[in-house]
């Protein structure tokens, strides 16, 4: 399950370079966006942590799915995904998105800059938030095998 959702992550990082060489800025953000949030969804979902799987959980293994996210630093795990959250957690590649920006007005090799800035930028989110819901994942597992 983790190697998928990490290809998962190579696949949509990929479209976010292709779009990061679009030399129009400000069009690879809203795309990141778009696609950041399909992506967190996809993979709450393939781990059984999507909002709705967490509310069918009895309630203390809802608890231990929510004190684990907390505790790995999964702030997208098992919530509903907002575009204000996508935004705050980009911003943490901040300097990064502002790099790539600034590379659109270099022709050619700045659009190539660009796409591989926004290529890893996005990898790198993408996986962190899988490792989240993997460990979420094997916490409420052990727990039930505890029981």
């Amino acid at each position: 399950m983790r190697e998928r959702c990490r290809r998962m992550v190579r696949r949509r990082a990929v479209v976010s370079a292709g779009v990061s060489a679009v030399p129009i800025p400000g069009i690879d953000i809203v795309s990141d966006l778009k696609l950041f949030t399909q992506l967190i969804d996809d993979v709450n979902r393939e781990f059984g942590l999507t909002p709705e799987q967490v509310e069918k959980l009895q309630p203390k293994y809802k608890l231990i799915a929510y004190q684990a996210a907390v505790s790995v630093g999964g702030a997208l795990v098992g919530r509903l995904v907002t575009r204000d959250m996508v935004v705050k957690l980009l911003q943490r590649t901040g300097k990064k998105i502002v790099a790539r920006q600034a590379s659109k007005f270099v022709p050619l090799a700045g659009q190539v800059t660009s796409a591989a800035i926004g290529f890893f930028a996005f990898r790198q989110i993408g996986y962190q938030h899988v490792e989240a819901c993997a460990r979420v994942a094997q916490e409420l597992l052990t727990a039930k095998e505890d029981k």
